[in-house]
């Protein structure tokens, strides 16, 4: 009854998103308020509606109700609870349910908190966030229903068990918000080419909402690459997935975004260009959505489907993509350009930032996308590969990584670019150091990546200089900085914790990828191997039962200098349902990187078994510096210039119409 229920909840979603989409657009065409208010009742219904069919879903889960067809395949009566619940989103029907439903809690959240907005703004921003969920509940209902019905089942087929990870349970959650709040920017750039103006107030309502997808987005790609770091046994963080590609595309377009609102909001310049932001972020977003579920891909972090779904998704991105790239050329000739300011000036550093990052994700889409085109168009298989985006994506990164601490240092409008170097000078010299002690000790590894490594430290000192210059800590006593440090605005220490993150990660990147040791050893039980100062001794292995699989423990006591360091237990899982092996690393983290080892295949004639050893110096900053940059974010949107909305005073402004 309550699967029942929770079908019923959904194409009752489905009519309140009709109602949602067309009442608020008609009464901000004719200008009547009581059209216009029916969008906020809507948005929080439909959002009511949706969250009752998931959780109707989820109860299916927790019970196991395998008389529901999606519980059936994905589910087993010995699972861990924790992975009952993350099941709902671990197939390709509950996940979809879980994007739209966090579709609908964006719109609600604008229909509570966006009191600050203009009537006729709100009811577009509503009524085109409505068709939206409109477009992906006909796709659920008429092509993924999670609750369809089947002969009760005693036993399910058990979920995939690379997938039953604690990281699983909260990568996908986070990076739907990433992918789905992107929808509230493309919502506000419709319904500003809708209604033809746009001015600085809109770039401060619209700035939050991508910030708030942003950081989602960046925890949830960090999530993912933990999670294959650790879980897929092969030592590395990231391969240059075409679904991991799908998520990092709408995260460079979001960053671009975020840069140039904010030139909006200061010079009012840069609107044409930032209204088509808004709709290429959430474009690829879309983009994303079509390569994870079309069947066109091979991959472990996509579903395998039908690709008739991906033909509706398909016509999903036709319609929304193309509506609003139409619109768009139709109202941007028509949009005021703004105030002018000087190549050296923040903004011309912010649009040097937005050239490379939509350079940067343009060749990430064409290395992803090309192999596609070209097998449909002529049935050629190639491998777009990990030297292609290295080649590509990396020297982009450069010039970026470079600029961003003296972009953040000039004036608006106009600046002084040999003032910034002068007070970048301690900067350079702590790179500088840094560079030194580097080429001192790294005796290996190509002869670039000691200046890699300075740049992200030049990132990371930029940022704490900007900090420093902000609350004048060499120039002032104490009690004055520490005046001028409460006093400084949450939105300036979440851009330096964002910027500091920035270079931790490429520290990380840099070390790990370039100084990376590893070994693939045979060992029988009482052997020793070494890997960069690091003494195994293989002590063999030993069973062990789980709570759905048996596993194979080896044991290994690892010593550094004849002292013993720790005892690492890599294994070998044999899950029960469904009947599938997987590898589990083990990870010995230390202050100066990981010592990676992996329990390979038995050997059959001689005895032992096959490991692979790794050591990935300084790994640990890549999701260190992620996590630094969302809690940035983070810091952003508590400032209260950067809240949900907007100030009052720009509220009661209209948006000046465009000449």
């Amino acid at each position: 009854m309550i699967t029942e229920l929770g079908h019923f909840a959904l194409v009752l979603a489905l009519v309140v998103a009709l109602v949602q989409t067309l009442l608020p657009a008609l009464g901000a065409h004719y200008k009547d308020a009581r059209l216009m208010a029916v969008g906020e009742p809507a948005a929080v219904a439909q959002l009511i509606l949706i969250g009752l069919s998931f959780f109707a879903l989820m109860h299916a889960y927790v019970v196991s109700d395998f008389s529901v067809e999606t519980v059936w395949a994905n589910s087993h009566s010995l699972k861990p609870m924790l992975y009952k619940v993350s099941g709902v989103w671990g197939n390709h029907e509950g996940s979809m349910l879980l994007w739209v439903l966090i579709l609908a809690a964006f719109g609600a959240a604008v229909a509570l908190f966006g009191d600050n907005l203009p009537r006729g703004l709100r009811a577009n921003v509503l009524s085109v966030q409505a068709l939206i969920a409109v477009a992906f509940l006909l796709f659920i209902i008429a092509a993924s229903n999670p609750f369809i019905r089947i002969p009760v089942q005693s036993e399910g087929r058990g979920l995939n068990p690379i997938l039953q990870d604690p990281a699983l349970a909260f990568h996908p959650p986070f990076l739907y918000a990433g992918y789905v709040g992107l929808s509230i920017a493309f919502s506000f750039a419709v319904a500003a080419l809708i209604e033809g103006r746009t001015d600085a107030a809109w770039a401060r309502w619209v700035r939050p909402w991508t910030l708030a997808a942003w950081v989602c987005l960046t925890l949830g790609i960090a999530m993912g690459s933990w999670w294959a770091y650790y879980e897929l046994g092969w030592g590395g963080w990231w391969f240059w997935d075409p679904v991991e590609n799908a998520s990092f595309m709408p995260w460079l377009a979001a960053t671009a975004l975020l840069h140039s609102a904010l030139v909006m909001e200061k010079r009012e310049a840069l609107k044409v260009w930032t209204i088509l932001l808004a709709i290429l972020a959430f474009s690829l977003s879309l983009m994303g959505t079509f390569l994870v579920r079309s069947g066109v891909l091979t991959s472990v972090h996509a579903f395998a489907v039908d690709p008739r779904r991906g033909v509706f998704i398909l016509s999903i991105m036709m319609l929304l993509i193309g509506g609003a790239l139409a619109l768009f050329a139709w109202r941007a000739p028509s949009l005021k350009q703004g105030g002018l300011f000087s190549p050296i000036s923040r903004e011309g550093a912010l649009v040097l930032n937005n050239v490379l990052l939509t350079v940067s994700c343009g060749t990430v889409f064409i290395g992803t996308l090309y192999p596609l085109a070209l097998d449909a168009l002529v049935g050629a298989k190639i491998s777009v590969g990990p030297p292609y985006f290295n080649a590509t994506f990396g020297p982009l990164m450069v010039p970026l990584l470079f600029a961003v601490p003296i972009g953040s240092m000039l004036s608006w409008k106009r600046g002084d670019l040999r003032g910034v170097m002068e007070r970048l000078m301690l900067t350079g010299l702590v790179t500088a150091f840094a560079l030194a002690v580097t080429f001192a000790f790294m005796h290996r590894g190509p002869w670039l990546a000691p200046f890699g490594l300075a740049l992200g430290v030049w990132v990371c000192a930029g940022a704490v200089s900007e900090w420093g210059q902000r609350v004048k800590a060499f120039a002032a006593p104490w009690d004055e900085v520490w005046r001028r440090a409460r006093g400084l605005p949450r939105a300036a220490y979440g851009t330096a914790l964002a910027h500091f993150g920035i270079g931790m990660a490429m520290i990380g990147i840099v070390a790990t990828t370039a100084w990376q040791s590893e070994s693939v050893v045979a060992l029988k039980p009482g052997e020793q191997t070494t890997i960069a100062g690091y003494t195994l001794d293989f002590k063999g292995v030993a069973p062990s039962q789980g709570p759905n699989y048996n596993e194979l423990l080896g044991l290994f006591s690892v010593s550094r200098n004849g002292r013993p360091v720790v005892d690492l237990t890599p294994s070998k899982r044999a899950y029960v349902m469904p009947p599938q092996p997987t590898t589990e690393a083990a990870i010995h983290v230390a202050l100066l990187g990981d010592l990676y080892v992996v329990l390979g295949d038995e050997i059959k004639d001689g005895g032992g078994y096959i490991v692979r050893l790794y050591f990935n110096p300084l790994v640990r900053f890549i999701w260190i510096g992620a996590l630094v940059m969302a809690i940035g974010g983070v810091f952003s949107l508590s400032d209260r210039r950067l809240r949900v909305g907007a100030p009052r005073r720009a509220a009661r402004a209209s948006l000046a119409a465009a000449e």
